[in-house]
């Protein structure tokens, strides 16, 4: 099955994109695991726990685990305390292996939790949504939201290994799986002409969740965040074109409570970041395409209910600020982004237009 490496030096690290679980305890115990504590929530928890538990104690592998109640609005100090305690009341060392299993914010706190115990055990994420599979689980960010915005606090974490079981997909409901769409569709913009040029195409069997074009649109834009990943670790530079609609779109999760989700959310930044490239000169066609593909994915453009005054203050505290500018990842065309200072100042005219659709807090 499809597998590539995150070429990181003494911290590279292989993906494997898979149909299940099945491989994955053999490989960990290639490895040279003998312990983990899987972290993960009470939905996922009911699907894929009994199931990756056997495949790992099939390997010989000592198998714990937590199970907490993890989503985007309780990312907090809270949880992720609950989470490090939890593993040390476990009596976890330096040899024990955490392994997050579930989607992007089961990813953010056990890999934050995993950097912190002991100053450091090794994690493996085992995404089970389509966004962690293309995004999350690959980069080693890992964090939790602070009062002040999302994702402001955490530290970078490559884990050891990634697993993407494709089955997990079947069972999203699906408002989470074509939220996944988001992620794609943004590298897509930013780095693969190609590929967006795929999925305008060629939506429909990833609309009806076919495992062969699944796999084959995860393993390309996994290889896409791994070479940008590869080429800046710690996001100083040309990692940055990653964020592209993340800047308005974190700016929606925080005003609403983090009732969105974040693909949507992603979604109608990479509108708002378009419109704004276009009247500033760049960017020209690359709305017109970018809208209908969104659509096709059922995807939000906009969100009018969203009060303007809090995405605002939620984007003034954006960890790319600097200096009173705000750093913005601008697609100049389909497949190609440019980082543009923009002053924190004019944030607003980021925003401007955000209206059409009603908001929807399920998207």
């Amino acid at each position: 099955m499809p597998s590539l490496t995150v070429p990181l030096r003494e911290r590279a690290y292989t993906v494997h994109i898979e149909p299940g679980f099945s491989g994955l305890g053999p490989t960990l115990q290639g490895e040279g695991v003998r312990r983990v504590v899987v972290v993960t929530e009470p939905v996922v928890a009911n699907l894929w726990l009994s199931t990756l538990i056997s495949e790992l104690e099939g390997a010989g592998i000592l198998v714990q685990h937590q199970v907490l109640a993890l989503t985007e609005a309780t990312k907090t100090f809270d949880l992720w305390r609950e989470c490090v305690e939890g593993l040390l009341e476990l009596g976890v060392d330096r040899r024990t292996v955490v392994v997050a299993l579930g989607g992007g914010v089961v990813g953010d706190v056990a890999g934050f939790a995993a950097a912190s115990v002991l100053r450091g055990l090794r994690i493996v994420q085992v995404p089970t949504t389509l966004l962690a599979m293309v995004d999350s689980s690959v980069g080693g960010k890992t964090g939790i939201n602070s009062t002040k915005g999302k994702n402001l606090i955490g530290a970078f974490h490559q884990p050891m290994l990634v697993w993407a079981p494709v089955c997990a997909l079947q069972t999203l409901e699906e408002a989470e799986y074509l939220a996944g769409f988001g992620e794609v569709i943004k590298i897509a913009l930013v780095a693969d002409a190609a590929l967006f040029a795929e999925l305008e195409v060629h939506a429909a069997p990833l609309l009806e969740r076919s495992p062969d074009a699944l796999m084959a649109v995860i393993q390309r834009s996994v290889v896409l965040k791994a070479e940008i990943v590869a080429s800046d670790e710690k996001e100083s530079g040309l990692r940055m074109v990653l964020n592209a609609g993340h800047t308005v779109a974190h700016g929606i999760e925080a005003a609403s409570g983090f009732q969105w989700r974040h693909g949507a959310a992603v979604a109608v930044g990479l509108v708002a970041e378009a419109r704004w490239a276009e009247r500033q000169g760049h960017a020209a066609g690359v709305v017109e395409r970018l809208v209908p593909l969104l659509r096709r994915f059922q995807l939000p453009i906009d969100a009018p209910e969203t009060r303007a005054e809090s995405v605002l203050v939620a984007m003034r505290l954006d960890k790319k600020n600097a200096d009173a500018m705000l750093i913005v990842p601008v697609p100049v065309e389909v497949g190609r982004a440019e980082l543009i200072r923009h002053p924190i100042s004019q944030l607003a005219e980021l925003i401007e237009g955000l209206s059409c659709v009603a908001f929807n807090p399920s998207c």
